[in-house]
């Protein structure tokens, strides 16, 4: 009897080791399984491209033939019609069909700086000509816009009747007033930003369309000048973007930032010289700062500043 009770618990223990043996098979299994399928997953080159895609779907006016999202067709071809300037492209906002400057802008030197930083990384993916269509489409409206050097036109369209009613860009029907500033309505934070836009795909395009680089970087410096001359902040001339994109940061972010990326396209030393005398007064300069977005630009301002 004992000796039939030493083999059933040698038997026993033989066959439960077998199984935990196979368990832990199953879990090293599973967690190689996984870490495959993650590494995988992870294609960032497809979301590199299916984010230039967004940009594509976006985009106003008269589309080109090489359009890639192809239900999209031509809009807002009368864009700027009734105030007598032309201001048919850019990009619709986020879903809708308003043109706001501030934050199409702000896009615009971010694809920028990503084209100036990751370079490398971005033709290696394939999607450099991508990105230099998406930068190009934003910066030729904004020269569209900026039809003297003291006047810049803001927005395309009324955020309020547009977001009443759900319509295909290609058959709105909702207001398409269009909205500016100039020496009597100043915009120090709009000319800013739309200043640094067009200097940092100044340097986009410098090696490849020379003449292109140099047309915005003569447009970003009379848009820094205008907005610095003439102090205000656009909400204040612009009352409808204020339920949209009000700019709660004010103006002086933009300033240090359009200052930056000029002194960068250009290497002169009064724009350095702007920010450093600037710095204290305007802020964001000597603390830490937790958002980076279409209306705060100091955490940006301190990244390039920390490389000079």
């Amino acid at each position: 009897m004992e000796n039939e009770t030493q083999q059933h618990q040698k038997h026993h223990h033989r066959a439960s080791k077998t199984p935990r043996f196979v368990y832990h098979c199953h879990i090293f299994l599973f967690i190689l399984f996984t870490f495959f399928s993650i590494t995988q997953a992870f294609d960032y080159a497809d979301a590199l491209s299916k984010s230039l895609l967004y940009f594509e779907a976006q985009r106003s006016g008269r589309l080109p033939y090489n359009q890639r999202v192809n239900w999209r067709h031509h809009s807002g071809l009368t864009d700027g019609l009734e105030q007598g300037v032309d201001l048919v492209g850019g990009y619709y906002d986020a879903g809708d069909h308003v043109k706001f400057g501030l934050p199409m802008a702000f896009t615009v030197t971010m694809l920028s700086w990503s084209a100036i930083e990751f370079r490398e990384q971005i033709v290696e993916a394939g999607e450099f000509g991508h990105v230099m269509e998406a930068i190009k489409w934003g910066t030729d409206y904004f020269i569209k816009a900026h039809t003297s050097p003291n006047v810049l036109w803001a927005e395309v369209g009324d955020g309020d009747t547009d977001h009443y009613c759900w319509q295909r860009p290609e058959d709105m029907t909702t207001s398409r007033q269009a909205f500016k500033i100039d020496e009597k309505n100043p915009g120090s934070d709009l000319a800013g930003e739309t200043a640094a836009a067009m200097a940092a795909a100044s340097i986009v395009f410098r090696k490849t369309n020379p003449h292109y680089s140099q047309l915005l970087l003569h447009h970003a410096h009379q848009l820094f000048e205008f907005g610095d001359k003439y102090i205000g902040k656009y909400d204040g001339s612009v009352g409808v973007v204020k339920s949209y994109y009000a700019s709660v940061s004010g103006y002086m972010d933009e300033l240090l930032w359009g200052a930056m990326w000029l002194y960068k396209a250009t290497d002169k030393q009064e724009y350095f010289e702007y920010i450093i005398s600037k710095a204290h007064t305007f802020g964001g300069i000597g603390w830490s700062i937790s958002e980076f977005s279409w209306d705060v630009k100091y955490a940006g301002l301190q990244v390039l500043a920390s490389k000079v």
